[in-house]
């Protein structure tokens, strides 16, 4: 009985908040949006891992609302430009900004 009660609230619960819309962290993000910005950014980073040229680990990827940012460094201005094409050619995003530096 008390699984059922519990699984019951958890259920109104989520119902609740997909039927309200609510904000879901960062600012005014709905939980759709936030879903969505989640795949970007690990279809970005899985893309990464696949690319022998980008190193996945010196390189932060965050999604906001389709716009995807790159952070970090870069051994070269060619891996910067890959991974800012990787990023670009990703279903479903909207901007890209390329905030990553070149360190020698």
């Amino acid at each position: 009985m008390k699984y059922a009660r519990a699984i019951a609230f958890a259920a109104l619960a989520g119902i609740t908040i997909i039927s309200a819309g609510c904000a879901v962290g960062r600012g005014q993000q709905t939980a759709g949006s936030y879903v969505d910005d989640t795949a970007i950014t690990t279809a970005v980073k899985a893309k990464f891992a696949e690319d022998k040229t980008v190193s996945m680990t010196s390189i932060s990827v965050e999604t906001l609302n389709g716009t995807v940012q790159l952070s970090g460094f870069a051994k070269s201005t060619a891996e910067k430009a890959q991974a800012e094409n990787i990023a670009r050619n990703t279903k479903n995003v909207r901007a890209v900004r390329n905030d990553i530096v070149v360190r020698p």
